[in-house]
């Protein structure tokens, strides 16, 4: 149906001033990995989602999370029903392409916890009977920091490790704040349509290309280097995981892929170092005090050697 060249244009069109976001998003798509969207209220986190979504051929399902979400709304239920006098499948959210799991942080630990089998093995059990998942599937979930203390909860760390990016969406500047102004007062954002530009099939084969692309030696040192780097940190109490490690390096793939190269290059390891590491390291006491996590992040990319810079 379409490039992924063309997929960006579309999208670029109906969300003003998200390019990096997109970009993401996209990454995300092709190596099958999750993104977590956080920002404040207004600020256009779910027409984002929905508006990529939109973009591709296939399922989509948007779950509004609130304290009264069942685990059996995430995943399905069997239900007896009379007229048949046997067993049936409701499916759940999970039961999709792509899920926008809107305001995760205002749903129950225990609804919470029945997305994690999804993220991460592309299965739901229902019932005792375990279900395979859609290929590809992905979950875009969003929370608003703003009300993390007001009848929210927040995500433990099993779950946050399953977000391949976490991305903090700021405030437009002013030259896109008054584009989507006037957007919205000439009827602009209506007469954009959101539609399919390219088909799932056509996601696959990205995404089978993607794993293709080269990542040098010197590329996996660098990598390494980084993650122990988080982990001898003095502000830093939890550094990166080996599950982190791999994760820098699918999105690094996946950065490569999407601007058309079969090679990782170390641009692209600092490119995607904090949207992937940013929810998976915690400050001590002391670096809370000081620093914001993504701070102390910017500092080890500065300081770390890349393989340009070690020649």
């Amino acid at each position: 149906m379409g490039t992924l060249s063309e997929v960006k244009a579309h999208l670029n069109e109906l969300v003003v001033g998200r390019e990096r976001e997109i970009d993401f998003m996209l990454i995300a798509l092709i190596q099958e990995g999750h993104v977590l969207l956080e920002s404040v209220p207004g600020s256009g986190k779910t027409w984002m989602a929905k508006a990529f979504a939109g973009s591709f051929q296939g399922v989509f399902r948007r779950l509004q999370f609130t304290p009264d979400v069942l685990p059996s709304d995430v995943t399905g239920i069997r239900f007896f029903n009379p007229k048949t006098q046997d067993f049936e499948l409701r499916p759940g959210a999970v039961l999709t392409n792509l899920l926008l799991a809107d305001e995760i942080n205002r749903a129950t630990p225990r609804t919470q916890s029945s997305l994690l089998e999804a993220m991460e093995e592309k299965q739901a059990t229902i019932d005792g009977e375990t279900v395979q998942l859609p290929n590809p599937f992905i979950v875009i979930a969003t929370q608003n920091p703003v009300e993390s203390q007001q009848g929210t909860f927040p995500l433990p760390a099993a779950q946050l490790d399953r977000f391949l990016f976490r991305l903090e969406i700021g405030y437009p500047n002013m030259t896109e704040e008054m584009a989507i102004i006037r957007n919205f007062r000439d009827n602009v954002s209506h007469k954009k349509e959101i539609r399919p530009v390219a088909s799932i099939e056509e996601v696959k084969g990205w995404s089978a290309a993607a794993k293709n692309v080269t990542v040098h030696e010197d590329i996996e040192k660098y990598i390494v280097a980084l993650v122990r780097a988080t982990r001898e940190h003095p502000m830093i109490e939890l550094g990166l995981s080996s599950r982190a490690a791999l994760a820098l390096v699918h999105a690094a793939q996946g950065k490569a892929f999407i601007d058309g190269r079969a090679f990782v290059t170390p641009d692209d390891v600092k490119y995607i170092f904090e949207p992937v590491a940013v929810h998976r390291i915690l400050l001590n006491p002391e670096g809370m005090l000081i620093h914001e996590p993504a701070a102390v992040l910017r500092e080890l990319v500065n300081t770390i050697a890349s393989p340009v810079e070690a020649v």
